[in-house]
Protein backbone atom coordinates (compact mmCIF):
# COMPACT_ATOMS: atom_id res chain seq x y z
CA UNK A 1 0.00 0.00 0.00
CA UNK A 2 1.30 3.19 -0.90
CA UNK A 3 0.66 4.89 2.52
CA UNK A 4 3.23 2.04 3.96
CA UNK A 5 6.17 2.67 1.37
CA UNK A 6 8.86 4.58 3.99
CA UNK A 7 9.49 7.30 1.90
CA UNK A 8 5.51 8.58 2.32
CA UNK A 9 5.56 6.88 6.49
CA UNK A 10 8.85 8.11 7.65
CA UNK A 11 9.18 11.22 6.57
CA UNK A 12 9.35 14.55 8.37
CA UNK A 13 8.46 18.24 7.75
CA UNK A 14 10.40 18.87 4.67
CA UNK A 15 11.82 22.16 5.52
CA UNK A 16 14.40 21.80 2.03
CA UNK A 17 10.78 20.95 0.10
CA UNK A 18 11.98 20.85 -3.50
CA UNK A 19 14.68 18.26 -2.30
CA UNK A 20 11.58 15.90 -2.11
CA UNK A 21 10.11 16.49 -5.78
CA UNK A 22 7.65 13.07 -4.81
CA UNK A 23 6.02 14.64 -1.89
CA UNK A 24 5.39 17.82 -3.10
CA UNK A 25 4.00 16.12 -6.27
CA UNK A 26 1.50 14.13 -4.01
CA UNK A 27 0.71 17.22 -2.56
CA UNK A 28 -0.11 18.89 -4.96
CA UNK A 29 -2.35 15.95 -6.92
CA UNK A 30 -4.61 16.25 -3.47
CA UNK A 31 -4.99 19.75 -4.03
CA UNK A 32 -6.33 19.46 -7.57
CA UNK A 33 -8.73 16.69 -6.48
CA UNK A 34 -9.99 18.28 -4.01
CA UNK A 35 -10.51 21.47 -5.86
CA UNK A 36 -12.10 19.61 -8.39
CA UNK A 37 -14.59 17.75 -6.21
CA UNK A 38 -15.49 21.06 -4.72
CA UNK A 39 -15.21 23.03 -7.16
CA UNK A 40 -13.21 25.91 -6.11
CA UNK A 41 -10.19 27.39 -7.36
CA UNK A 42 -7.60 26.52 -4.09
CA UNK A 43 -7.02 23.67 -1.64
CA UNK A 44 -4.54 23.48 0.18
CA UNK A 45 -2.20 20.34 1.24
CA UNK A 46 -4.84 19.36 3.93
CA UNK A 47 -5.43 20.18 7.97
CA UNK A 48 -6.12 18.46 11.40
CA UNK A 49 -9.41 16.93 10.48
CA UNK A 50 -12.63 18.70 10.29
CA UNK A 51 -13.75 20.53 12.65
CA UNK A 52 -10.08 22.19 13.15
CA UNK A 53 -10.99 23.02 9.16
CA UNK A 54 -14.41 24.54 10.52
CA UNK A 55 -12.41 26.67 12.98
CA UNK A 56 -9.77 27.72 10.41
CA UNK A 57 -12.35 28.85 8.20
CA UNK A 58 -13.30 31.20 10.74
CA UNK A 59 -10.42 32.36 11.20
CA UNK A 60 -10.01 33.24 7.56
CA UNK A 61 -13.28 35.44 7.73
CA UNK A 62 -11.79 37.63 10.76
CA UNK A 63 -8.94 38.44 8.83
CA UNK A 64 -10.63 38.93 5.61
CA UNK A 65 -13.15 41.06 7.24
CA UNK A 66 -12.95 41.84 11.42
CA UNK A 67 -16.17 41.14 11.97
CA UNK A 68 -17.44 40.30 14.97
CA UNK A 69 -20.40 36.93 14.31
CA UNK A 70 -20.25 33.67 13.36
CA UNK A 71 -23.48 32.54 12.84
CA UNK A 72 -23.76 28.43 12.59
CA UNK A 73 -26.59 26.69 11.51
CA UNK A 74 -26.83 23.92 14.24
CA UNK A 75 -27.00 21.51 12.10
CA UNK A 76 -23.55 21.29 12.00
CA UNK A 77 -21.60 18.75 13.69
CA UNK A 78 -21.53 19.03 17.18
CA UNK A 79 -17.62 18.37 17.01
CA UNK A 80 -17.40 21.28 14.93
CA UNK A 81 -19.67 23.33 16.88
CA UNK A 82 -17.66 23.18 19.55
CA UNK A 83 -14.31 23.78 18.00
CA UNK A 84 -15.99 26.96 16.11
CA UNK A 85 -16.99 27.93 19.34
CA UNK A 86 -13.64 27.55 21.44
CA UNK A 87 -11.74 29.33 18.87
CA UNK A 88 -14.29 32.22 18.65
CA UNK A 89 -13.82 32.90 22.23
CA UNK A 90 -10.19 33.08 21.84
CA UNK A 91 -11.18 35.76 19.05
CA UNK A 92 -13.77 37.74 21.28
CA UNK A 93 -16.38 36.79 18.24
CA UNK A 94 -20.00 35.76 19.10
CA UNK A 95 -21.36 32.32 18.22
CA UNK A 96 -24.99 32.96 16.74
CA UNK A 97 -26.99 29.31 16.25
CA UNK A 98 -29.35 28.88 13.76
CA UNK A 99 -32.35 26.52 14.47
CA UNK A 100 -33.26 23.87 12.46
CA UNK A 101 -36.75 23.21 11.02
CA UNK A 102 -38.08 19.97 9.55
CA UNK A 103 -34.91 18.32 9.78
CA UNK A 104 -32.86 21.54 7.82
CA UNK A 105 -31.68 25.40 8.38
CA UNK A 106 -34.50 27.55 9.28
CA UNK A 107 -34.63 29.42 6.11
CA UNK A 108 -36.40 32.95 8.01
CA UNK A 109 -34.29 32.41 10.83
CA UNK A 110 -31.23 32.22 9.06
CA UNK A 111 -31.66 35.31 6.86
CA UNK A 112 -32.86 37.09 9.68
CA UNK A 113 -29.40 36.64 11.72
CA UNK A 114 -26.94 37.73 9.44
CA UNK A 115 -26.71 41.13 9.49
CA UNK A 116 -23.49 43.74 8.44
CA UNK A 117 -21.25 42.69 11.21
CA UNK A 118 -21.23 39.00 10.50
CA UNK A 119 -17.97 37.69 9.81
CA UNK A 120 -19.22 33.84 8.47
CA UNK A 121 -21.91 31.72 8.42
CA UNK A 122 -21.56 28.27 8.69
CA UNK A 123 -23.63 25.35 7.33
CA UNK A 124 -23.08 21.04 7.13
CA UNK A 125 -23.73 19.59 3.75
CA UNK A 126 -25.36 17.18 4.19
CA UNK A 127 -26.40 18.05 8.08
CA UNK A 128 -25.96 16.21 11.27
CA UNK A 129 -29.61 14.80 10.84
CA UNK A 130 -28.11 13.81 7.26
CA UNK A 131 -30.82 16.40 5.51
CA UNK A 132 -29.26 17.63 2.20
CA UNK A 133 -29.23 21.26 2.66
CA UNK A 134 -30.42 24.06 -0.23
CA UNK A 135 -26.88 25.31 0.05
CA UNK A 136 -27.68 27.72 -3.12
CA UNK A 137 -30.56 29.26 -0.54
CA UNK A 138 -28.39 29.39 2.13
CA UNK A 139 -25.28 31.11 0.17
CA UNK A 140 -27.49 33.79 -1.60
CA UNK A 141 -28.93 34.46 2.13
CA UNK A 142 -25.27 36.22 2.78
CA UNK A 143 -24.45 37.68 -0.39
CA UNK A 144 -26.08 41.05 0.86
CA UNK A 145 -23.45 40.72 3.53
CA UNK A 146 -19.57 40.84 4.21
CA UNK A 147 -19.69 37.04 5.67
CA UNK A 148 -17.77 34.52 3.95
CA UNK A 149 -19.73 31.56 2.93
CA UNK A 150 -18.70 28.24 4.74
CA UNK A 151 -19.68 24.96 3.98
CA UNK A 152 -18.64 21.65 5.85
CA UNK A 153 -19.46 18.86 3.23
CA UNK A 154 -18.97 14.99 3.03
CA UNK A 155 -16.84 14.79 0.76
CA UNK A 156 -18.36 10.91 -0.28
CA UNK A 157 -21.61 12.67 -1.19
CA UNK A 158 -20.29 14.73 -4.11
CA UNK A 159 -21.01 12.32 -6.42
CA UNK A 160 -24.60 13.23 -6.48
CA UNK A 161 -24.74 16.43 -5.09
CA UNK A 162 -23.84 19.57 -6.46
CA UNK A 163 -20.52 20.69 -6.15
CA UNK A 164 -19.99 23.78 -3.46
CA UNK A 165 -18.37 25.95 -5.78
CA UNK A 166 -21.34 25.91 -7.82
CA UNK A 167 -23.65 26.80 -4.78
CA UNK A 168 -22.22 29.91 -4.02
CA UNK A 169 -19.84 28.41 -1.42
CA UNK A 170 -16.96 30.66 -0.55
CA UNK A 171 -14.55 28.20 1.53
CA UNK A 172 -15.88 24.33 1.65
CA UNK A 173 -14.12 22.37 4.22
CA UNK A 174 -14.43 18.78 5.36
CA UNK A 175 -13.29 15.58 7.43
CA UNK A 176 -11.69 13.03 4.80
CA UNK A 177 -12.32 9.75 7.18
CA UNK A 178 -14.54 8.79 4.29
CA UNK A 179 -12.26 9.30 1.68
CA UNK A 180 -10.28 5.57 2.24
CA UNK A 181 -8.98 6.24 5.56
CA UNK A 182 -9.39 3.16 8.34
CA UNK A 183 -11.68 3.50 11.59
CA UNK A 184 -8.06 3.08 13.73
CA UNK A 185 -10.41 3.84 17.04
CA UNK A 186 -11.04 7.42 16.07
CA UNK A 187 -8.07 8.52 14.03
CA UNK A 188 -5.96 9.96 12.49
CA UNK A 189 -7.48 11.05 9.54
CA UNK A 190 -7.53 14.89 7.45
CA UNK A 191 -9.28 17.80 6.95
CA UNK A 192 -9.54 19.06 3.33
CA UNK A 193 -10.09 23.04 3.19
CA UNK A 194 -10.96 24.64 -0.23
CA UNK A 195 -11.65 28.21 -1.17
CA UNK A 196 -11.91 30.60 -4.17
CA UNK A 197 -9.13 32.54 -5.78
CA UNK A 198 -9.97 35.07 -3.48
CA UNK A 199 -8.86 33.77 0.07
CA UNK A 200 -5.45 32.19 -1.35
CA UNK A 201 -3.48 34.11 0.68
CA UNK A 202 -5.54 33.76 3.88
CA UNK A 203 -5.59 30.16 3.80
CA UNK A 204 -4.23 28.33 6.85
CA UNK A 205 -1.40 25.24 6.27
CA UNK A 206 1.00 24.84 2.83
CA UNK A 207 -0.05 24.57 -0.52
CA UNK A 208 2.64 23.25 -3.51
CA UNK A 209 2.58 24.74 -6.83
CA UNK A 210 4.24 23.65 -10.03
CA UNK A 211 6.15 25.26 -12.09
CA UNK A 212 9.40 24.76 -14.16
CA UNK A 213 13.50 24.37 -13.64
CA UNK A 214 16.10 25.88 -15.31
CA UNK A 215 16.23 23.62 -17.26
CA UNK A 216 12.38 23.65 -18.48
CA UNK A 217 11.55 20.97 -16.59
CA UNK A 218 8.54 19.87 -14.89
CA UNK A 219 9.25 20.67 -11.02
CA UNK A 220 7.32 21.56 -7.66
CA UNK A 221 7.69 24.20 -5.06
CA UNK A 222 6.05 25.05 -1.99
CA UNK A 223 4.36 28.04 -3.17
CA UNK A 224 2.62 29.40 0.36
CA UNK A 225 3.17 28.05 3.41
CA UNK A 226 1.73 30.92 6.21
CA UNK A 227 2.18 29.35 9.22
CA UNK A 228 3.46 30.87 11.77
CA UNK A 229 7.24 28.93 11.84
CA UNK A 230 8.02 30.45 8.17
CA UNK A 231 6.47 33.79 8.70
CA UNK A 232 6.14 36.74 11.66
CA UNK A 233 3.87 35.23 13.90
CA UNK A 234 1.21 37.61 13.77
CA UNK A 235 1.49 37.46 9.80
CA UNK A 236 0.69 33.57 10.28
CA UNK A 237 -2.83 32.23 9.24
CA UNK A 238 -2.00 28.95 11.16
CA UNK A 239 0.55 27.42 13.17
CA UNK A 240 -0.12 23.98 11.84
CA UNK A 241 2.80 21.97 11.79
CA UNK A 242 2.88 18.60 10.24
CA UNK A 243 -1.16 18.74 9.22
CA UNK A 244 -1.92 15.25 8.26
CA UNK A 245 -0.27 14.73 4.99
CA UNK A 246 0.16 11.07 4.76
CA UNK A 247 -3.82 10.61 5.17
CA UNK A 248 -4.15 13.29 2.51
CA UNK A 249 -2.19 10.57 0.48
CA UNK A 250 -4.54 8.08 1.17
CA UNK A 251 -7.42 10.57 -0.01
CA UNK A 252 -5.72 11.36 -3.14
CA UNK A 253 -4.84 7.60 -4.33
CA UNK A 254 -8.72 6.56 -3.35
CA UNK A 255 -10.37 9.39 -5.21
CA UNK A 256 -7.96 8.13 -7.91
CA UNK A 257 -9.07 4.72 -7.39
CA UNK A 258 -12.33 5.96 -7.50
CA UNK A 259 -12.41 8.10 -10.81
CA UNK A 260 -15.32 10.54 -11.06
CA UNK A 261 -17.42 7.70 -12.61
CA UNK A 262 -16.80 5.77 -9.28
CA UNK A 263 -17.53 8.71 -7.19
CA UNK A 264 -20.94 8.68 -8.70
CA UNK A 265 -21.63 5.16 -8.85
CA UNK A 266 -20.77 4.99 -4.94
CA UNK A 267 -22.70 8.20 -4.46
CA UNK A 268 -25.75 6.69 -6.25
CA UNK A 269 -24.92 3.49 -4.55
CA UNK A 270 -24.99 5.01 -0.98
CA UNK A 271 -28.54 6.60 -1.58
CA UNK A 272 -30.42 3.52 -2.73
CA UNK A 273 -29.10 1.46 0.39
CA UNK A 274 -29.75 4.70 2.54
CA UNK A 275 -33.61 4.72 1.23
CA UNK A 276 -33.74 1.41 1.47
CA UNK A 277 -32.79 1.08 5.45
CA UNK A 278 -34.55 4.36 5.97
CA UNK A 279 -37.61 2.81 4.70
CA UNK A 280 -37.19 -0.19 5.89
CA UNK A 281 -36.63 0.86 9.88
CA UNK A 282 -39.35 3.77 9.96
CA UNK A 283 -41.64 0.79 9.21
CA UNK A 284 -41.09 -1.09 12.33
CA UNK A 285 -43.31 -0.38 15.35
CA UNK A 286 -42.58 2.26 17.37
CA UNK A 287 -39.66 4.03 15.02
CA UNK A 288 -40.61 6.82 12.95
CA UNK A 289 -38.17 9.61 10.39
CA UNK A 290 -37.11 12.22 12.09
CA UNK A 291 -37.54 14.41 9.13
CA UNK A 292 -38.85 13.85 5.31
CA UNK A 293 -35.56 15.59 3.52
CA UNK A 294 -33.76 13.84 1.02
CA UNK A 295 -30.67 11.83 2.52
CA UNK A 296 -27.57 10.48 0.87
CA UNK A 297 -26.17 7.93 3.33
CA UNK A 298 -27.36 9.25 7.06
CA UNK A 299 -30.81 9.34 8.45
CA UNK A 300 -32.13 10.20 11.67
CA UNK A 301 -35.33 8.19 13.48
CA UNK A 302 -37.07 9.41 16.17
CA UNK A 303 -37.97 5.77 18.63
CA UNK A 304 -40.85 5.83 21.06
CA UNK A 305 -38.70 5.34 23.76
CA UNK A 306 -37.69 7.26 26.85
CA UNK A 307 -33.72 7.00 26.17
CA UNK A 308 -32.19 5.83 22.81
CA UNK A 309 -29.02 5.19 24.57
CA UNK A 310 -30.42 1.66 26.31
CA UNK A 311 -31.73 0.89 22.92
CA UNK A 312 -28.55 0.86 21.07
CA UNK A 313 -26.76 -0.73 24.54
CA UNK A 314 -29.44 -3.91 23.82
CA UNK A 315 -28.70 -3.88 19.76
CA UNK A 316 -24.93 -3.77 20.82
CA UNK A 317 -25.56 -6.54 22.83
CA UNK A 318 -26.66 -8.59 20.03
CA UNK A 319 -23.53 -8.21 18.20
CA UNK A 320 -25.23 -4.97 15.57
CA UNK A 321 -24.22 -1.48 16.44
CA UNK A 322 -27.79 0.66 15.11
CA UNK A 323 -26.04 4.10 15.05
CA UNK A 324 -25.79 7.22 17.39
CA UNK A 325 -27.90 7.29 20.00
CA UNK A 326 -29.64 11.21 20.22
CA UNK A 327 -31.64 13.62 22.56
CA UNK A 328 -35.11 12.83 23.00
CA UNK A 329 -35.13 9.18 21.93
CA UNK A 330 -33.23 10.08 18.27
CA UNK A 331 -31.04 7.71 16.78
CA UNK A 332 -28.72 8.66 13.91
CA UNK A 333 -28.05 5.88 11.19
CA UNK A 334 -25.08 5.71 8.84
CA UNK A 335 -25.17 3.56 5.70
CA UNK A 336 -21.78 2.42 3.94
CA UNK A 337 -20.94 1.03 0.52
CA UNK A 338 -19.95 -2.52 2.66
CA UNK A 339 -23.26 -2.67 3.98
CA UNK A 340 -25.67 -5.01 2.20
CA UNK A 341 -29.38 -5.67 2.09
CA UNK A 342 -28.92 -8.89 4.49
CA UNK A 343 -27.32 -6.48 6.91
CA UNK A 344 -29.88 -4.25 6.85
CA UNK A 345 -32.46 -6.68 7.61
CA UNK A 346 -30.44 -7.73 10.20
CA UNK A 347 -29.99 -4.32 11.78
CA UNK A 348 -34.41 -4.29 11.39
CA UNK A 349 -34.97 -7.61 13.19
CA UNK A 350 -32.44 -6.48 16.38
CA UNK A 351 -33.97 -3.08 16.21
CA UNK A 352 -37.55 -4.11 16.19
CA UNK A 353 -36.50 -6.34 19.22
CA UNK A 354 -34.90 -3.97 21.18
CA UNK A 355 -37.14 -1.37 20.77
CA UNK A 356 -39.82 -3.08 21.88
CA UNK A 357 -37.96 -5.00 24.87
CA UNK A 358 -37.42 -1.15 26.13
CA UNK A 359 -41.24 -0.14 25.84
CA UNK A 360 -42.01 -3.34 27.56
CA UNK A 361 -39.59 -2.48 30.51
CA UNK A 362 -40.73 0.88 30.46
CA UNK A 363 -44.54 -0.22 30.86
CA UNK A 364 -43.59 -2.44 33.86
CA UNK A 365 -41.97 0.32 36.02
CA UNK A 366 -45.04 2.35 35.05
CA UNK A 367 -47.15 -0.25 36.19
CA UNK A 368 -45.48 -1.08 39.57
Amino acid sequence: MLMSRSEFLTPYTPYQPEISQGGLQVMFEYQTAISELTGLAVSNASVYEGPSAVAAAGYLAKLTNGKGRFVASAGLHPHSLETLRTYAHGYDIEVVEVPLKDGVTDPEAWAAAIDDDTSAVFFAQPNFLGAVEDASALSDAAKNSPAVVVAQVDPITLGVLAPPGECGVDVCVGEGQSLGQRLDFGGPSFGFFAATEAYLRRMPGRIAGETKDVDGRRGFVLTLQTREQHIRREKATSNICTAQALNALGGVVYLTWLGKGGLVELGELLVQRTHYARETLSALDGVVKAHEQPVVREFALTLDVADSHAVVARCQAEGVNPGLALEDGGLLVAITEQRTKADIDRLAEVLAAAVAAERAGAGQEVAA
